[in-house]
């Protein structure tokens, strides 16, 4: 009897060592998504953008006219979002230091009030913390009223510290359609 009541001690033992390894293992994988987000944002790693708004360009920053980078810029639609989405010049050629405006195009193509967001994605990721927004339609959600068309302005600059070896940069957008998450999408249409 005394085997058996050890076997039977011992498979306990084991089952809880067990059951507190996959709430471990559980507690971890819930925990990675916010911490992958928190690592992203520190390091610019993944080519994610700096989304705080920034009131104005750093005093007595000067463009570096002797060095230029192209900036390229993409858009996508995800979740079949019927929307045309687009910037008005696909590419820029931008001395770091300098203060541009570019814009974008959305038109809402159905008949009824949606509501998108714009996430923006940067490659390479070394240029993710050298890319700064001060203006920037994908700071904030985006409601177009049906067959609505909009021109949507991003002001950015480059800082003069961006790596040398960076010649190119890449700016994507991805549209999501947001609206099943917004109360009252007309109503966000009409409060534009």
């Amino acid at each position: 009897m005394t085997a058996t009541n050890d076997l039977q001690a011992n498979n306990r033992r084991l089952v809880r060592k067990l059951l507190v390894g996959v709430v471990c293992m559980f507690g971890f994988g819930f925990a990675l998504v916010p911490l992958y987000d928190v690592i992203c944002d520190i390091t610019g790693l993944n080519g994610r953008t700096n989304d705080v708004a920034i009131v104005e360009a750093p005093e007595g920053m000067e463009a570096q006219t002797e060095r230029t980078v192209r900036v390229t810029f993409v858009t996508r639609g995800n979740q079949n979002i019927p929307w045309e989405f687009e910037p008005e010049k696909r590419m820029i050629d931008v001395h770091p230091g300098e203060i541009v405006a570019v814009n974008f195009r959305a038109k809402n193509t159905t008949n009824a009030p949606m509501v998108g967001q714009m996430i923006p994605s940067l490659a390479p990721g070394q240029a993710a913390t050298h890319f700064k927004k001060t203006q920037c339609f994908c700071f904030d959600q985006q409601p177009l009223a049906g067959g609505a068309e909009e021109s949507m302005p991003m002001i950015f600059y480059l800082d003069p510290a961006i790596p040398e070896h960076v010649r190119e940069v890449t700016l994507s957008y991805t549209l999501f359609d947001i609206t099943d998450r917004v109360d009252d999408p007309a109503a966000a249409v009409a409060a534009r």
